[in-house]
């Protein structure tokens, strides 16, 4: 498919290197970005022959001469390539996309999606699949591009990869053998446009099943049933709350009727990682996986780093590291765990999202302060609601700050309920700098 082509890639980051690094002995590929300072990067793939430009003219580096682009997901379809490869019929596709291509036959794919808990869906599901000795991979939007992992992957091996909204944006072949799809809340929309645009494109993780695939669903989440019954796939649920294929009864989570593993002897607690851990048995499941080794992985699991992430303790305070709060519905989740003051940072890329689903859940907290692009709306957000609030540039500040308003006996949490971009490259990036922070403060 990409033989001898030429494939403009657009944007540096893990996928487009790793989509580059993989097309390069096979086609023509120049990558771009607005910046890059990462010599050795740049230089290893020149010697590869990848033509490497740094500009903010990207548009004018693109002409109807190219087969392919490959965009980061997190560049929108706005984009002046993207629109200028749309009206040239040039297809735009994601690293995951071109990676599919070059998977051998009889790989088993599972794709997880949903607004909230895909990572730690993903991470279970995988830990599972791995300490029951079956061949398994752990892909995408977990931070581990697929195209990284081609020579290593078999036949008959099974691939579960995290998949991102903005990277179902432009999946075109890549099918699922089963799809999981957690939850829907109100995120995205600057990508999207509408709530209804952003659900519909989540659905797209099934749109190449068939009647013998599998759709791994929230029963809980009237919209994932409502908008999930006319898929052809099999479909099994999950529910914290009544009867379903998995569901938690009488202190146990229990699967068509047989005790899986009691909540008490789950290390990670909350309503919010049972759902997350159910679907994940239910992955398990298929692959005829014992409760034994459920039960192993699950005594031991101590979360997803960046999501509710303990961090330290100092001089009576401690710090909970959730970068991965890029919404306020996982904010929300996050003020759900605690129960104990909370200074609460919050920031980062203004996507005009509104903050005052977050009022109802602000009980235990004492102190806002906000840094970043939403830092005034924050603060208009915090006055009106009549909560004491900091406002600083950075991270950094921020964390600074919390620190000096806390008290002994507090929690301070970073459950930024926005996206990173503004300041950073990634969520990871944002909470590996707000860990670092922390370390000089010990």
């Amino acid at each position: 498919m990409f033989e001898n082509k030429k494939v403009f890639i657009l944007g540096m980051g893990k996928s487009g290197v790793s989509v580059a690094k993989l097309l390069a002995p096979i086609s023509n590929v120049l990558i771009t970005d607005i910046q890059n300072d990462n010599k050795e990067e740049i230089k290893e793939l020149e010697d590869l022959g990848v033509n490497v430009v740094i500009t903010k003219d990207q548009g004018e580096l693109f002409d109807e001469n190219y087969d392919f682009v490959v965009k980061n997901p997190a560049i929108n379809q706005n984009h002046v390539v993207v629109e200028k490869a749309i009206k040239l019929n040039i297809p735009v596709l994601t690293e995951l996309e071109v990676a599919y291509q070059f998977l051998p036959k009889d790989v088993t794919i599972v794709g997880i999606t949903g607004s909230n808990g895909k990572t730690t869906t993903t991470t279970i599901a995988y830990d599972i699949l791995k300490e029951a000795g079956i061949s398994v991979h752990l892909a995408g939007n977990i931070g581990l591009p697929l195209a990284n992992q081609i020579d290593e992957i078999k036949t008959g091996d099974v691939i579960v990869i995290e998949i991102s909204s903005h990277q179902l944006v432009n999946l075109d072949k890549l099918k699922t053998n089963i799809s999981v799809l957690t939850n829907f809340s109100e995120v995205h929309l600057d990508m999207f446009g509408t709530y209804e645009n952003y659900k519909n494109n989540k659905l797209r993780i099934f749109r190449n099943h068939t009647e013998s695939d599998l759709a791994i669903l929230n029963y809980d989440d009237s919209e994932v049933v409502r908008l999930t019954n006319e898929i052809v796939s099999k479909k099994m649920y999950f529910s914290s709350s009544t009867e379903a294929d998995i569901c938690i009864k009488n202190g146990s989570i229990v699967y068509k009727g047989e005790k899986v593993i009691e909540l008490s002897d789950i290390r990670v607690k909350g309503t919010h990682n049972y759902e997350n851990i159910m679907a994940a048995i239910l992955i398990a499941k298929q692959f005829n996986i014992s409760n034994s080794v459920i039960k192993n992985v699950l005594s031991k699991f101590g979360g997803v780093e960046h999501r509710i992430e303990f961090v330290a303790k100092i001089n009576g305070r401690q710090f909970y590291n959730d970068s991965k709060a890029t919404n306020v519905k996982s904010t929300i989740t996050a003020l759900k765990s605690f129960d104990n003051d909370v200074v609460l940072i919050l920031g980062g890329l203004d996507r005009g999202h509104s903050f005052d689903d977050l009022v109802p859940y602000l009980e235990h907290t004492k102190h806002i302060v906000c840094y970043g692009q939403t830092k005034e709306r924050i603060e208009m957000f915090a006055d009106k609601n009549g909560i004491d609030v900091t406002v600083v540039n950075t991270l950094e500040e921020a964390t600074r700050a919390a620190y000096n308003l806390s008290e002994e006996g507090s929690t301070i949490l970073l459950s930024p309920a926005c996206a990173s971009w503004d300041q950073y490259k990634s969520f990871e990036d944002r909470g590996n700098e707000y860990k670092r922070v922390i370390d000089t403060l010990q």
